[in-house]
């Protein structure tokens, strides 16, 4: 990769979209959104392909499962380096190196006869690239091109990740059962190149690269030096997690959103359908359901940016957590109908990752534009660390108990808690107020990442 730029072509893609009145960051956002919500696509397809590949290959669940864990894993992990990467080489070029690794091993995937190769492609290959695409480059787009507006900018990110990940599976079950897996994924590969060739197109670094101040703000802000070495760039996101573990605002969101993981992606996404089925819900039923979880959290998510950029951060993740949890624990006592599941999908849908833009808010408001996205990315870990641990917890249940209820009941009583705990961190700027001081340790690395690092 390399952060060559080419500034007059830029300046004059910009200067196109100008005279329409659109700031290019707008641009950006959009290009960005189609990356995210077809690398979110997929991920998502694993979900409705592991039945298909045990009845070709003879493969159990536990192994297909095993390469979904790695993956998993993987995804989360990428995010600090991730953000290192963008720092470095520059968000263009970490978004079209992530998409063409995913591209790669999805299409070699079309070849594969051996478990080996599953857990190479699907869990390592893919895993690492949807990791450099994940809520980080998101973050650190919103946090690069808007002053303004930015809660709003991370909600219709955030919303393309969640609702990318749900709204495909009714149709990619639909291909998967009419013409084969390979067909499906021959659907999510055209999305993929889709996205590739838009980014190349419209993608760009800095709003410095078109001769732009961020939206919002008048002064146009010029790039960090180039300058930073291989081992600063990999030791850098150990040295943010160094710094922001030492202070209690970055805990609470780490384990805040640890609980976010555990009640929507390692709980729902992963084990939805076999919930239902055991309350004789069929599979095409319960991926529909899904879809309109992802239908809702699309507008949801939004109303969340919306809201964070007006209100105090710390009482929406109170609420959202809050519903969320209450939504949980009335599933148990619901009949698994359809006015019961419809009334479930409107209250969890509309909070599915509606707490994703406040928390960026809060961590950009402690630790600073240029140090939040590798903050943001080691609190994403935790996300991911819980979605692992619910997807491994709620299947022991299933097997040990023979139900997914204790499951359920756990991931409610973690949401409340998680409501209260999003309560104890201290009072958060206002909306047009600016950012909050940061401690001095964290200020003087942050300095030290601006001068050297791309």
């Amino acid at each position: 990769m390399s952060s060559v730029r080419d500034p007059r072509a830029a300046s004059g893609i910009a200067r196109l979209f100008a005279h329409f009145g659109v700031h290019y960051g707008w641009v950006v956002a959009a290009s960005t959104f189609l990356v995210m919500l077809a690398t979110a696509g997929a991920l998502g397809s694993a979900g409705v392909l592991i039945g298909p590949l045990q009845a070709e290959f003879g493969w159990t669940n536990a192994e297909i499962s095993a390469a979904l864990a790695v993956r998993f894993a993987l995804f989360g992990l990428m995010g600090p380096f991730a953000a290192a990467l963008m720092n470095r080489f520059g968000v263009r070029q970490v978004a079209l190196t992530a998409l063409s690794m995913i591209f790669g091993g999805l299409f070699l995937s079309f070849f594969m006869t051996a478990t080996w190769q599953l857990m190479l492609l699907w869990g390592v290959v893919v895993g690492t690239g949807a990791g450099m695409t994940a809520l980080v480059l998101g973050a650190t787009v919103a946090t690069r091109w808007f002053g303004k507006r930015r809660g709003l900018v991370v909600g219709l990110m955030t919303a393309s990740t969640a609702t990318g990940q749900l709204v495909f599976l009714p149709m990619l079950a639909s291909l998967s059962s009419s013409f084969g897996w390979r067909q499906a994924l021959a659907f999510v590969l055209a999305m993929l190149a889709l996205a590739f060739a838009l980014a190349a197109l419209l993608m760009r670094n800095y709003p410095a690269d078109v001769s732009l101040p961020p939206y919002g703000e008048a002064a146009i802000v010029p790039p960090p030096a180039e300058g930073q070495g291989l081992a600063a760039l990999l030791t850098s996101p150990l040295a943010a997690l160094r710094e922001a573990s030492r202070t209690r605002a970055f805990w609470v969101l780490f384990l805040t959103f640890f609980i976010c993981g555990l009640s929507t992606n390692g709980l729902i996404q992963t084990h939805w359908v076999s919930l239902c089925g055991d309350f004789g819900v069929v599979p095409v039923g319960a991926a529909g359901m899904l879809a309109a979880i992802g239908v809702f959290d699309f507008f949801g998510t939004i109303l969340s940016g919306w809201l964070s950029d007006r209100f105090d951060n710390r009482w929406l993740l109170f609420c959202f957590y809050g519903l969320r949890g209450l939504s949980l624990l009335y599933l148990p006592f619901s009949d698994f109908n359809v006015v019961a599941l419809s009334a479930f999908a409107v209250i969890y849908g509309l909070d599915w990752v509606a707490t994703v833009p406040p928390t960026v808010k809060l961590a950009a408001d402690r630790f600073g534009r240029e140090r939040a996205p590798l903050v943001f990315g080691w609190i994403f870990t935790g996300h991911q660390l819980g979605a692992a641990t619910a997807a491994f917890g709620a299947g022991a249940t299933r097997t040990e108990f023979g139900t997914y209820l204790p499951a359920l009941f756990v991931a409610g009583g973690f949401c409340l808690l998680a409501a209260a705990l999003a309560m104890t961190l201290g009072g958060s700027a206002r909306p047009g107020r600016g950012p909050r001081r940061r401690p001095d340790a964290l200020r003087a690395e942050a300095g030290k990442t601006a001068r050297s690092a791309s």
